[in-house]
């Protein structure tokens, strides 16, 4: 772009932007000629698809950013009505971090300028809370502000239609050009009232549906430490575990309440190196039976147990791994339906599914894909996201899988037992399913598809000394998937699944081993067997990659 290009639409930005700290911001790029900044937030504009929005707070089409927002909002307005939805309701949900009450406000003046009618949760509250709420007041759609566990300079926009799931195709592609199309945003109508600020009643409905996750007269003895990192967890999650019966959560105090900044950790995920280490710190001093970990929005949960063969005493527990003592406890308590995962997760579940009678399902990556499977009984994915209670969220909910794992963890101690003996259990049943991660994140998106086009050009023959018997490029669909960005490669007792991050600058690769196990006795030799097979392929990956 020119410099007079690029300086003229900084000015017809400027000129329409409703916020003054990005007028003041772009203001001052635009007077001292900053073309390196400007273009970096003029280069194009944030794409709308089925993550909805998602990026950096900042001034220009390609932040985050009040105007964005008008139009994306102007936009859905445009898509719901053309759907035959004029005067339907939206629920509109946000987070705590920086603009989230400043973006719901808009996009509940946008609403009711549509001619729609539009309420807003009554404070920041947990997604799980807004995924629950479209289906409980007969929404047409629902809007969440948060970024979940990105950086605190990001923010994000999630849509979801009236079945109360995240948008999937066709949606997001009509809903992105119904976005292109709006013109000024002086033709945007946004009047100052109108919409409804709901009271708790939505909250106390969901609270209650809480409960419906736990079995009568389940034990409620096990003791957690909880951290909200930050986010809007803490108020939820300690008003279901009492309205269920558990000990009071103790809490990680200096993760406790809701900070945009999130001063505590780099990044406000529980799967980051050093973000549990105040849980782990507070777990050593309470002795607890658990640790539990919610994400800045509480769709995630993580879960920590006390292993005394790691340093400190805690060791984090895969996602997978909580996935598999889910299903197994679902399993042991008679549920039957489909359980469901995306792709990237341990194939252990489709074993425990099998040996129950029940169905199974793979899906492409995320809930907006899980929560469509048909009878869903229960789903998740590696990323920490559990589906417990599909009739009332469907969406990964971390309250309520908080839930169901400390009731798990009750049912252990009532035996004298672990979450790491059911584990065991697990490992000798169906075999040691070990899987792990190659994560890399770019500040250039260009190394992802060099390493995405290496691997389609020279694929690799063999990982960690195991043959590749098949390979799948999983952008031309298979009979189960619909079309996605991504590598699939079968090994002799191993899985290995190459894909760009939706949500992040990352390329991530998810691999799994299966090594058999005969008893307990066999279980120390299979998990160092597996973590060599893992490091080994992790190795060879990398090469085969070139990052």
């Amino acid at each position: 772009m020119q410099q007079q290009d690029l300086i003229a639409r900084a000015r017809t930005w400027l000129a329409e932007d409703p916020d003054p700290e990005t007028r003041d911001e772009l203001a001052k790029l635009i007077d001292t000629e900053d073309l390196d900044a400007l273009a970096a937030r003029f280069a194009g504009t944030l794409q709308f698809g089925t993550a909805g929005l998602r990026g950096e707070l900042g001034a220009g089409p390609m932040r985050m950013n009040r105007s964005v927002v008008i139009r994306a909002a102007a936009g859905l307005a445009a898509y719901l009505k053309a759907q035959g939805q004029a005067g339907g309701l939206v629920v509109i949900g946000y987070d705590a971090r920086y603009k989230s009450a400043d973006f719901a406000r808009d996009t509940a003046a946008v609403m009711t300028g549509a001619g729609l009618r539009a309420a807003v949760l009554p404070r920041p509250l947990p997604t799980p809370v807004l995924a629950y709420a479209i289906r409980h007041l007969g929404a047409v759609a629902g809007v969440e502000v948060t970024a979940s566990h990105n950086p605190p300079r990001d923010n994000g926009y999630k849509v979801y239609l009236g079945d109360g799931s995240q948008i999937v195709p066709p949606a997001d592609g009509e809903i992105a050009d119904a976005i292109a199309a709006v013109g000024p945003l002086a033709g945007v109508d946004r009047p100052k009232s109108g919409w409804e600020i709901l009271g708790d009643e939505v909250l106390d409905a969901y609270l209650a549906r809480t409960d419906a996750v736990l079995a009568a007269g389940s034990p409620r003895t096990a003791q957690a430490v909880y951290t909200a990192m930050h986010g809007v967890g803490t108020s939820v999650l300690t008003a279901a575990f009492a309205r269920a019966g558990f000990p009071a959560p103790v809490l990680v105090a200096e993760q406790a309440e809701p900070d945009p900044a999130f001063p505590t950790v780099a990044f406000p995920n529980p799967e980051e190196p050093g973000a549990m280490d105040l849980a782990f710190a507070t777990a050593r001093r309470a002795n607890p039976d658990l640790v539990i970990a919610n994400d800045p929005d509480a769709d995630r949960c993580a879960v920590a147990v006390p292993d005394t063969t790691v340093d400190g005493g805690w060791r984090m527990l895969r996602g997978d791994e909580v996935g598999a003592l889910l299903a197994a406890h679902l399993v042991a308590r008679g549920a039957t339906g489909v359980f469901a995962e995306s792709i990237v997760s341990s194939s252990l579940l489709g074993r425990i599914a099998e040996k129950a009678g029940n169905g199974y399902e793979e899906t492409l990556t995320g809930f907006k894909w899980i929560a469509r499977v048909d009878g869903l009984r229960y789903g998740y994915e590696e990323a920490l996201g559990y589906c417990v209670d599909p009739d009332g969220v469907r969406d990964k909910d971390g309250i309520t899988a908080a839930l169901l794992v400390a009731e798990l963890a009750s049912v252990l101690k009532e035996q004298g037992r672990t979450l790491l003996d059911l584990l065991d259990d697990i490992a000798i049943e169906h075999g040691l399913h070990a899987t792990d991660q190659l994560s890399v994140r770019v500040e250039d998106l260009s190394v992802i598809a060099d390493a995405m086009r290496r691997l389609r050009e020279t694929p690799p023959a063999a990982l960690a000394g195991l043959a590749v018997t098949s390979a799948e490029d999983l952008s031309e669909g298979t009979e189960q998937l619909p079309p996605t960005d991504g590598l699939r490669y079968h090994l002799q007792g191993a899985r290995v699944i190459v894909r760009p991050s939706g949500t992040e600058p990352k390329l991530k690769c998810y691999l799994e081993v299966v090594v058999p196990v005969g008893s307990a006795g066999e279980l120390p030799a299979a998990r160092v067997r597996g973590a060599e097979l893992l490091a080994g392929i992790k190795r060879d990956l990398s090469a085969a990659a070139g990052i």
